[in-house]
């Protein structure tokens, strides 16, 4: 098995569920600073020039809420995807909200004060997205009350997606009056296979470069 990935991205998720399954698998670092994820060969894998990519045979598989969903139902006996309908089903709703409701402005946020050009930054939008992220945050804070895990009574892939959402917005300071949420990510990252964080991720890519 092959893991295309770079180490700050939502590549973390899809390394976070091999490790957690202790599957063996080759790791492929794509610089996106140096633009090797334009390279023709990287291409050739995903022609959307994104990390993470899992292969696994014959399978190329993208976007890393199913390479995680993947890996939870095919390895390691199931044991990080639930069986039962109803519990399936809302994990695959939170699955859903992390990378709509919460995913989409933290994206909005980082492109609009770091990715794009800043000729073409909206600080506006950076406002809007951090009211909008906040708002469906408190759902998903009532939603944990006295809970441990995101679905259920053990972890399960979608707690290593959530988690790596949360220390995303955690970055952009956005979890600071959301204890429950925050303590709850730190409780994932501490776990024996969690990967690293995502401040230590960019810290490693600055020590190699």
């Amino acid at each position: 098995m092959k893991l295309y990935e770079f180490a700050p991205t939502r590549s973390i998720r899809a390394r976070w569920t091999l490790q957690e399954l202790g599957v063996a698998f080759d790791a492929v670092t794509v610089n996106l600073p140096a633009g090797e994820h334009r390279r023709p060969d990287f291409l050739a894998v995903n022609p959307a020039g994104k990390v993470p990519v899992l292969v696994d045979g014959d399978l190329v598989l993208t976007e890393s809420v199913a390479i995680a969903l993947y890996l939870g139902e095919n390895y390691g006996g199931g044991a990080f995807v639930p069986r039962d309908p109803r519990l399936r089903a809302h994990l695959d709703r939170w699955l859903l909200f992390t990378a709509t409701e919460l995913e989409q402005p933290l994206w909005r946020i980082s492109r609009h004060t770091a990715i794009y050009p800043e000729d073409k930054r909206l600080p506006a939008d950076v406002a809007l997205a951090r009211d909008e992220f906040t708002e469906m945050a408190k759902v998903l804070d009532q939603h944990m009350v006295e809970r441990e895990f995101l679905v259920g009574n053990s972890v399960t892939v979608g707690d290593f997606v959530l988690a790596y959402t949360l220390d995303w917005a955690q970055l952009v300071g956005l979890l600071d009056r959301l204890p429950r949420l925050e303590g709850y990510m730190l409780r994932m990252y501490d776990r024996p296979r969690a990967p690293m964080r995502i401040k230590d991720a960019f810290a490693s890519v600055r020590r190699a470069s």
